[in-house]
């Protein structure tokens, strides 16, 4: 068979694909047709801790020039697809505006990006982290499985030793003796949703713990008299 020859080859050839904007400002390390390189960030962040705040951080520090945009979920979705939350909407939202990081926050954001939702803010990259997250179809699928085949995301990664659940594991772990604090800082058993039997218990636990302080304290005093 006869071979083609290369200018042929050129004429036959398809067209290159047109480059991913978003692509060649990583490359140039600079903006997206002379604007700053959207990022979109997304979360519950109850608890606001320094664990969210660091993958912010990472996610604002993609590119040399980068507008962050986060998107906080309501509390309405939040407690249907992951559970109740301690701070409301509201709180979440006003903890995330006084990040340095966040130069845009986006209340009510979907559990699951579209398409659309990319186009209405001009996103040119999804910034978390890689583990998968359910979606809402009750199916186990990646919330993040859509950004990720068009490729537009990028991974942040998750800071070790600090979730929401792991402050609430905290408090719950040492339950009474927050109840506790809370009684002696003038808190009244109705604020904490105790009962009147159990508010009983911890003030005696607490009259209790204090003579053992003192009992304590004069020991050691007699140890150290010569």
């Amino acid at each position: 068979m006869a071979r083609v020859s290369n200018a042929r080859k050129r004429q036959g050839a398809k067209p290159a694909a047109a480059a991913d904007p978003a692509a060649a400002a990583k490359q140039a390390g600079s903006s997206v047709g002379g604007r700053p390189v959207r990022v979109y960030a997304d979360g519950i962040f109850d608890l606001f801790h320094f664990g969210h705040a660091r993958a912010i951080e990472q996610a604002k520090k993609l590119f040399p020039n980068t507008y962050l945009l986060v998107g906080c979920c309501n509390d309405e979705l939040t407690n249907r697809y992951k559970g109740k939350t301690v701070m409301t909407q509201e709180e979440r939202y006003e903890s995330l505006r006084h990040c340095k990081w966040v130069d845009e926050v986006i209340p009510d954001a979907p559990w699951v990006l579209t398409q659309e939702f990319i186009d209405k803010h001009q996103i040119d990259y999804v910034a978390h982290d890689a583990l998968p997250y359910a979606d809402t179809s009750g199916a186990a699928n990646d919330v993040y499985d859509f950004v990720k085949k068009i490729g537009k995301f990028k991974e942040t990664r998750r800071t070790d030793g600090v979730s929401t659940s792991d402050l609430i594991m905290r408090i719950l772990k040492d339950y009474n003796q927050y109840v506790m604090r809370n009684l002696a800082r003038g808190y009244s058993r109705k604020d904490l949703g105790v009962s009147y039997v159990k508010e009983k218990q911890l003030q005696v636990n607490m009259k209790i713990n204090k003579l053992r302080e003192t009992v304590k304290a004069h020991q050691e005093k007699v140890t150290v008299l010569p």
